[in-house]
Parts: structure tokens; sequence; C-alpha cells
């Protein structure tokens, strides 16, 4: 994993984050015996781009890491970022505001009458 000090523009856990994305990918590239060259031909993309998507760069598009994904066989991987199924935070608050009682409706006629 390249560290290269925190650059101020984002937060040191979005950071770290990237920086783990693209040592992945690279690892997931070498595992493979793809080269930098081999890859950005297969994603469509230039070798700059893989070179910046390893290193974790933040301005790399999503689409570019989702071509990378699919190319490993790792697609799912990207449909289950955030599973809304299993958003605990997401989930809890939204059992926060789940009323107290449920009343049934009343009931009008077209008179008013009850």
């Amino acid at each position: 994993m390249i560290a290269r000090p925190n650059s101020g523009k984002f937060p040191s856990p979005l950071e770290r984050a990237l920086l783990k994305l693209g040592a992945d990918l690279s690892r997931a590239r070498r595992r493979r015996r793809f080269t930098q060259a081999s890859l950005a031909e297969r994603i469509q993309s230039s070798v700059a781009t893989v070179r910046r998507m390893e290193q974790g760069d933040p301005r790399i598009a999503i689409e570019t890491i989702a071509r990378a994904l699919m190319v490993f066989g790792e697609l799912d991987k990207i449909r289950t970022l955030l599973d809304t199924a299993e958003d605990d935070i997401g989930l809890a608050l939204m059992d926060e505001a789940l009323p107290k009682r449920v009343r049934a409706k009343r009931v009008t006629t077209e008179s008013g009458a009850l």
C-alpha cells in the first residue's frame, strides 16, 4: 500500500479506505498476472488511470472501478456496497420514526355523519 500524507482535502479514514481499495485492486491485477497496460485495455482506460486507481486517487470514476471489478470477476461486490436490507443505522432510524400507536381511520358517509 502506498502511504501518502493526508492532503487535507479528505478525512483520513476516507484516504485510508481509498488507499486500501487501490492496493487491493493492484494485488488483484497482479495475482491474475495482468500488466497495467493489459488491464487498461480491458477496462477501456489509460495506463495512467490504472496507476492512479491503484494509488487510491479519489478522482477515479466509480465506473472505472466497476469495470476493473468486472474484469476481475468481482462485479457482485459493487452491488453489495450499501445493501439497504443490512443498513443497521438506517433501519434503526426508521424504527425510531415509527408511530407509537396506529389507529383506524374514521369512515364518514357522504352526509358527513359517522
